[in-house]
């Protein structure tokens, strides 16, 4: 007993430090990727700087030539005006020192004839004299010399430049997990910052499907999605695909030059669950593969889906999704059954619904001669069709010699007067009792049930058709 109780000891032991051993290597990986970091980001930090001082430099000195050249035109402006008006004054003044010296000489005349002559002629000569381009001019300088309005006065950028400071990291964001939605193929995420900050510009969330639980790891199969440019403190993720059981959530705030740290990153459940076709539960004309069922008249063999683990996933081979929570497996098998026969032309699929609500959807082609989807009980009979038993519900078409569209259960059918879909949405709520169908393009409600279901019950299918395929998005249903 007490060897037992000492090895489970150690295994719980070992385990623990294997488990701690995988965070510190993980944990290591991440300090040798932020060293990488940090020697890039400095790097080009410092080239982002000297690129924004080169920049201011450039526009200092276009600034400068531009100021130069108005002093070196208004220079040159003003020196025409002084220099026409100085040469002017020149010439002018020249011709009043030949009146001057002319008249000089007249008064100095000691001829008296002579002098006698110029006087009879003094009228005209005083007027000439009058007339002398010294008393046209004015004593007023055109322009002035002084160029002080050309100053400028850079006290005032000065002290914005030298008050210049790095930018301030943002602050890092906090996810508030309480106020985050997951709903169908939807997810909102909400965030907060611990101090206002007026210099955000944006911010740039990462995303991860995962499918484990807690923080993330470094070696994962799926890779970050970003999304940029978000203004507001909340994002909503729309067609999204659940097919993982958790999807990894981190933020970060962007001012115009830096972008702060990640906030912790949050793991959100998605409440994913994938679910096959039983092929053992098929009739022999139905050839099953993954969620696609083609009509084989000839009653050919039948793929068992297991041996296609590997294929890769489309359209045609997904598994399917709800968007609430996660069902229980159901056994592949019907112990002590045979298949569906006779005109029970039916296959289940291979999950349960016990508990919570689920969503699907299948699409069909509209040419079918019939076709059907729904719920039923284990108890189903082999022979029994959907809907024409107690142990099932269903929308069922029949285009046989009119096309119409009911919904039946224990035999009792109801015409729907409403368009036939390309695909129909199944709601199931289990708890409630609700079986509700819809068109899964328009989100129209075509027909709901309401029930006590006794049972577990699982999707059903009839087909007589080409082929008809489970859709591997769920898109978002009001229900």
């Amino acid at each position: 007993m007490l060897f037992l109780f000492l090895q489970e000891s150690l295994r719980k032991i070992t385990h623990t430090l294997a488990t701690k051993n995988e965070e510190i290597s993980n944990f290591i990986c991440t300090l040798k990727q932020s060293l990488e970091n940090l020697e890039a980001n400095s790097n080009r930090v410092q080239e982002d700087l000297e690129s924004e001082f080169s920049s201011l430099h450039s526009i200092l000195d276009e600034m400068k030539e531009n100021m130069v050249t108005r002093i070196k035109q208004e220079r040159a402006s003003r020196t025409y005006e002084l220099q026409s008006q100085l040469s002017s004054c020149s010439k002018a003044l020249e011709s009043s020192e030949e009146l001057l010296e002319l008249a000089n000489q007249t008064l100095c005349s000691s001829e008296t004839d002579g002098f006698t002559q110029v006087s009879e002629g003094a009228p005209s000569f005083a007027v000439f004299v009058t007339m002398a381009p010294a008393f046209r001019l004015s004593l007023k300088a055109n322009a002035s010399d002084n160029m002080s309005h050309l100053m400028v006065d850079f006290s005032q950028e000065r002290e914005m430049l030298q008050a210049l400071k790095f930018l301030p990291v943002p602050a890092t964001p906090e996810i508030q997990v309480s106020e985050c939605q997951v709903c169908d193929n939807t997810v909102t995420v909400v965030w907060t910052l611990s101090e206002p900050d007026s210099k955000i510009d944006h911010y740039i969330l990462e995303h991860r499907r995962t499918n484990h639980e807690g923080p993330p790891r470094i070696r994962e199969d799926y890779p970050w999605m970003v999304v940029e440019g978000i203004k507001e403190m909340e994002h909503t993720l729309t067609g999204l695909r659940f097919d993982t059981r958790f999807m990894t959530f981190r933020v970060k705030a962007c001012n115009k030059a830096v972008a702060g740290d990640f906030s912790e990153p949050v793991t959100l459940e998605t409440h994913a669950f994938t679910f096959k076709l039983d092929s053992g539960s098929a009739h022999q004309n139905l050839k099953v593969e993954d969620l696609s069922v083609e009509w084989d008249s000839s009653g050919g063999k039948i793929q068992d889906i297991r041996k296609d683990k590997n294929r890769t996933n489309s359209p045609m081979h997904s598994p399917a999704r709800s968007a609430l929570m996660s069902p229980k497996r159901a056994p592949t098998a019907r112990p002590g059954r045979d298949r569906f026969t006779a005109e029970s032309y039916t296959v289940l699929a291979d999950t349960v619904i016990d508990a919570g609500q689920q969503y699907w959807e299948v699409r069909f082609d509209k040419e079918s001669k019939a076709f059907a989807v729904g719920v039923a009980l284990r108890s189903l009979g082999r022979f029994d069709q959907l809907g024409k038993s107690s142990a099932s519900w269903c929308i069922h078409l029949n285009n046989w010699l009119q096309q119409s569209l009911t919904a039946k259960h224990n035999n009792k059918a109801r015409t729907l007067d409403c368009p036939i879909p390309n695909s129909i949405g199944v709601y199931v709520n289990y708890d409630e009792g609700t079986l509700s169908f819809y068109n899964a393009k328009t989100k129209q409600l075509m027909h709901s049930f309401k029930t006590k279901f006794q049972q577990p019950v699982i999707p059903a299918f009839m087909n007589i058709s080409p082929c008809f395929y489970l859709l591997p998005c769920i898109p978002s249903v009001s229900v």
